[in-house]
């Protein structure tokens, strides 16, 4: 079976290749969740942060916005102490400043992102060097995030969330989740 070559180097990478990534994911909490562990992973590995997942859905209450939102200083210790997770006291930080921008949000996280997934047809990539690593798309979305009170969210990090939940679609051609 055919898949992303960066999908085939360990067991979680093909689960999240063939299970998740690139799949549609509606939802607030669901994108709260997916958004925190990509600003988790900048300048990591994406296989740390999968093999940590469920520490992380454990420390942040499960990516409940509003629980999350309600963190205190005592919390954030908590998770700087947290061996379970990635101990970055500026990603902890952004990711409760993010809950807050999002409880503000009149629309919702949900509406908000997907609002910027493209429309129409988009030439799917023959190779991995024909995948971006941002796009105008995801400009977009970061500028608008930042101007709203989020942090740790650049174009970047926003075209990661985009393909992680199916906003954009970059299977490879030759990937057997590739759709026509």
């Amino acid at each position: 079976m055919q898949r992303c070559a960066w999908a085939t180097s360990a067991p979680e990478y093909v689960t999240y290749h063939d299970e998740e990534w690139g799949t549609p994911l509606p939802g607030d909490d669901a994108l709260f969740e997916r958004l925190t562990l990509e600003a988790f992973q900048s300048g990591l590995s994406w296989i740390t942060i999968l093999r940590k997942r469920p520490a992380f859905r454990t420390a942040f209450a499960g990516f409940s916005i509003d629980a999350v939102a309600a963190f205190t200083a005592d919390d954030q210790a908590r998770l700087m102490a947290d061996a379970g997770i990635v101990r970055n006291r500026a990603k902890i930080a952004a990711a409760v400043a993010n809950a807050r921008a999002a409880q503000q949000l009149p629309e919702g996280l949900s509406a908000l992102l997907w609002s910027f997934a493209p429309t129409g047809p988009r030439a799917r990539p023959a190779t991995l060097a024909d995948v971006p690593a941002t796009s105008p798309e995801s400009v977009a979305m970061a500028r608008e995030l930042k101007r709203r009170g989020f942090v740790f969210v650049g174009p970047t990090t926003a075209y990661a969330l985009m393909q992680a939940t199916g906003m954009v679609d970059d299977h490879v051609a030759e990937c057997f989740r590739a759709s026509p």
